[in-house]
This record gives structure tokens, sequence and C-alpha cells, in this order.
């Protein structure tokens, strides 16, 4: 499906029913999760893949202090992503906490305030810069954005399969409908940012291969980020997974034609920790 406007593709979001609606959530027969064994090793996956959800209100806060998050059609569609991202991690702390991992009740403050000095003081700086760049910098902030939410639903996928918990399958995959819906938007709008532009073009890409790390890096603590990459991609089926899900999917956009950050740096993580066993 293309799009002519940005409108269009905003349209088409509002368009999309939400998911995880309180009646799904209700359905879902949370009393039979201990019934099924859950992998120990897939524990801090989980717990990951909550506190990144948790912290997309935080990056919501900092995009709208720039013109990206100012422009209307985009912070339309961020009042809604990031309260469908809260849930996605609300709904993953229940899960732990019916399988008998128990949680604080105040683990997302927690988590906010466990982000690094250094992590937030960068971020400001980034923000400072992109506010510099102008409108110029949004086919760099959606391209971003589409990586991201084309990962994360990669990695919900194996994390699912590995899995193989039916009641966590259920709940994922209710998470990947709405993730999918997000990077449907978020690829859209950077096609048609791209296309516009040869400099937005040419930024994005020096961005993208030259910053890019997985979703949570940098807000959560390497080691954690990396042990999530390695047990959901590594083996040659994982790395495989993500070229053929994120990487190639990228080069179709305006720009980035052959670039391959994503399929390295993932590469890159498995390769250095699996030397370490």
């Amino acid at each position: 499906m293309s799009f002519e406007t940005k409108k269009d593709v905003l349209d088409w979001y509002e368009k999309q029913p939400r998911t995880l609606t309180k009646e799904f959530i209700d359905r879902i027969a949370w009393q039979d999760i201990k019934k099924y064994p859950l992998d120990e090793k897939l524990v801090p996956v989980l717990l990951y893949m909550r506190d990144v959800e948790a912290l997309t209100d935080m990056y919501y806060e900092e995009l709208r202090r720039t013109p990206t998050g100012k422009d209307p059609i985009i912070s339309k569609f961020m009042e809604r992503w990031s309260n469908e991202e809260q849930t996605h991690g609300e709904i993953l702390n229940r899960f732990l906490n019916e399988a008998g991992i128990e949680t604080d009740e105040k683990w997302q403050t927690q988590v906010r305030r466990a982000v690094s000095r250094f992590y937030t003081v960068n971020n400001y700086l980034i923000t400072s810069l992109t506010n510099l760049v102008g409108k110029k910098f949004t086919a760099t902030h959606m391209t971003f954005g589409a990586i991201h939410e084309m990962s994360t639903t990669q990695g919900y996928r194996r994390l699912a399969e590995l899995a193989n918990h039916p009641v966590l399958t259920e709940i994922l995959q209710g998470i990947i409908r709405e993730e999918s819906a997000h990077t449907h938007f978020y690829r859209s709008i950077a096609r048609l940012e791209l296309r516009n532009s040869e400099f937005s073009q040419k930024l994005a890409r020096f961005i993208v291969g030259n910053f890019w790390t997985p979703v949570g890096s940098g807000a959560k603590p390497k080691t954690e980020s990396d042990y999530t990459i390695v047990t959901l991609f590594s083996g040659k089926d994982g790395l495989e997974w993500i070229d053929k899900n994120v990487t190639q999917r990228i080069q179709n956009l305006p720009g980035f034609q052959g670039i391959t950050k994503v399929s390295d740096k993932i590469g890159e993580i498995v390769l250095q920790q699996t030397s370490k066993i």
C-alpha cells in the first residue's frame, strides 16, 4: 500500500482498530500461564522488552521538542503510539507476575530512574542538533522509527517461537499486530520524506549507517541489550531472519539501496558474545 501524503498515512493508521483492548486482555487465560513451562533464559528477554516498551514514553517526550514531533500528523500518531507501547509493557509485566516472576509495583518509575545520565545528556545534545537541521531531520527520525519497530516486531516473533508458550504467544501476537501498524506508519512517512529530498536521503543514510544501535541500547545496559540480541538472533537462522525481515525491507527506502547496517550490527554483537562462551 502506497500513500501520496502524510495525511493519507495518518488516515490509514487511524482506521486500524486497537488489538490490545480491555476485552482482548480480559480474554487472556491468565490463570493458565503457570500450566506451561517458561525457559529461564527468556525471562531477561521479557524484562528487557517490557522496559523498552515503557521507555518509549521518554522518547516521545524527547521527540516532541523537535520539528518532527511538532508536525501535526506525526504528533497525532505518536499520541496513540505512546499509549499502545505503554500497554505492551504493562501486559508483559503482568505475564511475568502471573508466571511467578514478581516485579515491583513501581517498576516503571524504577526503569526510568535507571537510565544513565550520559544517555539523557546525549539525547539532549542530539535533540539540539536536530532542531538546528530542522524539518530535514524528519526523514531520519522516521527511518530510525521504522527500523526499531521492524526489529522489535521480529524480536517478538522470535520470542514466541522460542518460548512455545500458548498464552505468551497469544499476547505477543496481539502486540505484533499493533507493532506492525506502527512499522507501516513510520516506514510510509519515511518514504515520503526521503523521496522529497536528496539531502534528507544522504543525512538519514549517514546517521543510520554510522550510529544505529538496537532498540533500547543506551537507555538500557549494553549487557542486557546484547543478551537479548544473542538469545533471539544467534545462529544462521537468526541472522537470516533479520536480513530478510528488516535489512532487505529498509533497502527499499529511497537512498538506502545496499545498506546492511542492521544485519552487520546484529551479527557483530552475536559474534562478540558467542566468542566469549
